[in-house]
């Protein structure tokens, strides 16, 4: 390849004492960069001020993940209860529009926790909050136990992946062990997404769009932190590795093969 691939990373609006600022977590932009060797692009919440046909030229994958907020409900036809909160409008209004565009040019598109809510959220499905009175290992949101950032994203939640599918031929395995950490769950599944795993309660763990035209896989998960520790996790980043770099090489078919 004859340049450096650029990948997308859409950010969340965050108040730092008076200040608002454009954030996102380091460590799946490091991994991103580190797994991929393409360079993260980190894409300010403008909404519709942001030129994404113009992005979208200009980068070769788009990776959107998790982050501090959830999906405002009004994007799914919900009463904006704060259970469902907090809310980031200003990065809906950039990443709904965003997965809508990349999944239409044939893009790779990978997205995490968020991101897997928000391409649900994009393709017309909705969410639903997971309760609260449930026993904290039965739970996929944070463990309130957790002390250390390794405890947070341990490996908890067994996940059953779907024969046949895109995560299976990416895995190899029909049962691996992940780190949900995600209090929002699916309610309506979009038209359109395809069920690649879920967890032993049923919850929607993985999809991929139906039909793509290329790389497009959501888990709700967080592979990026076990990177290089957990196989699984490596697999997931190293197929999105894979299908950045034949778009990047003008090989879409193969992207999305």
């Amino acid at each position: 390849m004859s340049s450096v691939a650029l990948i997308a990373i859409p950010c969340d609006v965050q108040t730092v004492g008076d200040q608002k600022r454009y954030t996102v977590d380091t460590i799946p932009v490091d991994t991103i960069a580190r797994i991929t060797q393409a360079i993260p692009v980190l894409v300010p919440a403008h909404g519709d001020k942001l030129d994404i046909d113009g992005l979208l030229s200009r980068v070769q994958g788009v990776f959107v993940p998790g982050g501090l907020t959830n999906v405002h409900p009004s994007h799914y036809g919900k009463w904006p209860s704060e259970k469902y909160g907090p809310f980031d409008p200003a990065r809906d209004a950039t990443t709904l529009p965003l997965i809508r565009a990349a999944l239409d040019r044939g893009v790779p598109l990978l997205m995490a926790c968020r991101g897997f809510q928000e391409l649900n959220v994009a393709l017309g499905g909705s969410l639903k909050r997971e309760p609260d009175d449930l026993p904290e290992e039965n739970k996929h949101a944070t463990p309130e136990s957790a002390n250390t950032e390794d405890e947070r994203y341990r490996l908890r939640h067994n996940l059953n992946v779907e024969a046949g599918g895109l995560l299976a031929s990416i895995l190899k395995q029909r049962h691996v062990v992940v780190n949900s950490l995600h209090s929002q769950l699916v309610d309506d599944l979009a038209p359109g997404l395809t069920i690649e795993a879920t967890a032993d309660d049923g919850t929607v763990e993985a999809v991929s769009v139906a039909g793509a035209k290329g790389f497009a896989l959501g888990v709700v998960f967080h592979p990026e932190y076990w990177a290089e520790r957990d196989q699984p996790s490596h697999a997931i980043l190293r197929a999105f590795a894979a299908a950045v770099h034949a778009y990047a090489g003008g090989k879409q078919d193969q992207a999305a093969a």
